[in-house]
């Protein structure tokens, strides 16, 4: 089978779906291996080292895509890109299912696609799982964005001319991304609180050398899978005024709160940015991802944006792991690789229907069947 990496096309999107390191992989398991040409520039990977892996170059999409039975991407095919595939294909890839209007489309075209994001958190599970690898390279960029534009030291700095006291930074959200700027920001020097609607958080948050700010009420948001869920009245109003007395006297706030399916709840009114310090920054991960696409944990946020708002600055990026691309792709890939393995069968073949709870939970759509019908809302991928 003819496996194939074309170049990303989104817009600011750096990443690739493969690595030298994952090409010799797939042709170990008997795959014909071919890469768009400049495919792995944005991550350092030039062309010649794909072919010193044993890939071939291809120089357009279209000749690449038409004779793909097998397609390894980062983000969703676009319209274009759907067309040029043979209705055999199976595409894996980051698919954003619940935003993307083009799932009926894969479908309608006969192909066979995986949605990386949708792997189970299972141990089986966990070297694919690119949602977390992701994140943490995501939290730990975060905190050097922010540094970036704070306007003073992170850590104490004691001089000749005074003591200057550490930066005090807010994290919201202990999930992967928020434990990784917990320890990035503590590497700097940083005194770091942290809050989190798992009580499970607790412990992984102290263990990082950071203080766990906690709502004074007896309920945990934790779902089954280990994500964060809906919370009830009384406990968004006792949240709401935590946030708001320990970002007053934050100089960061870094922001990583998302309930899968739903918009990012609000975190940091405009009231709160209003009372924090001049100089602060708010690192909003959660950018783009607010109701109807507005805003994020923060209603100020602007969408990849840099914006200062009531003297905060506030930061928008929506994708950044791309700009830590070369080792992003690196992890990214090595997920995407250990996911395909449990479909090959070692011959250069691969088997796209198998009894796995793996499997079965990432697949969209297979042979012009659409099998998560869920998902069929529409919106932007």
């Amino acid at each position: 089978m003819l496996l194939v990496v074309p170049a990303e096309i989104r817009d600011n999107e750096a990443r690739v779906a493969a690595t030298p390191e994952t090409v010799k992989k797939f042709i170990a398991q008997g795959f014909a291996v071919q890469v768009q040409a400049g495919a792995g520039h944005g991550a350092l990977i030039a062309d010649a080292d794909y072919e010193a892996a044993g890939a071939s170059i291809v120089k357009d999409a279209k000749t690449l895509l038409k004779a793909a039975d097998v397609v390894l991407k980062v983000r969703p095919p676009e319209k274009f890109e759907i067309k040029l595939l043979p209705a055999r294909a199976a595409v894996i890839s980051l698919f954003a299912p619940f935003t993307n209007p083009l799932l009926s489309d894969y479908a309608a075209h006969g192909l066979t696609c995986f949605a990386l994001e949708m792997v189970p958190r299972i141990s089986r599970a966990q070297s694919m799982d690119v949602l977390s690898s992701q994140a943490n390279i995501a939290g730990y960029k975060a905190v050097l964005m922010a540094a970036e534009h704070y306007r003073r030291f992170f850590p104490m700095m004691m001089t000749a001319a005074g003591t200057v006291q550490p930066a005090r930074v807010l994290v919201m959200g202990a999930g992967v991304a928020g434990l990784q700027a917990i320890a990035t920001a503590r590497r700097l020097g940083a005194m770091v609180e942290a809050f989190d609607v798992r009580a499970a958080a607790r412990e992984q948050v102290e263990s990082l050398g950071a203080k766990f700010v906690e709502v004074p009420v007896e309920e945990d948001a934790e779902d089954a899978g280990g994500y964060a869920k809906e919370v009830s009245a009384e406990y968004k109003q006792k949240q709401a005024e935590l946030i708001a007395e320990h970002a007053a006297k934050s100089d960061i706030v870094i922001t990583t709160a998302l309930i899968p399916g739903r918009p990012a709840p609000v975190l940091v009114t405009e009231d709160v940015v209003k009372v924090m310090k001049s100089g602060s920054v708010i690192v909003d991960m959660a950018a783009g991802m607010g109701a109807n696409g507005v805003g994020g944990n923060c209603p100020l946020t602007e969408l990849d944006k840099t914006v200062i708002k009531h003297g905060v600055t506030l930061l928008g990026e929506s994708n950044i792991p791309s700009l830590v691309a070369a080792d992003a792709s690196q992890l990214y890939a090595r997920n995407l690789l250990n996911f395909l393995m449990l479909m090959s069968d070692g011959e250069g073949g691969l088997n796209t229907v198998q009894e796995d709870e793996i499997i079965e939970a990432a697949v969209l759509c297979r042979g012009g069947e659409f099998l998560k019908p869920q998902f069929l809302k529409g919106g932007k991928a």
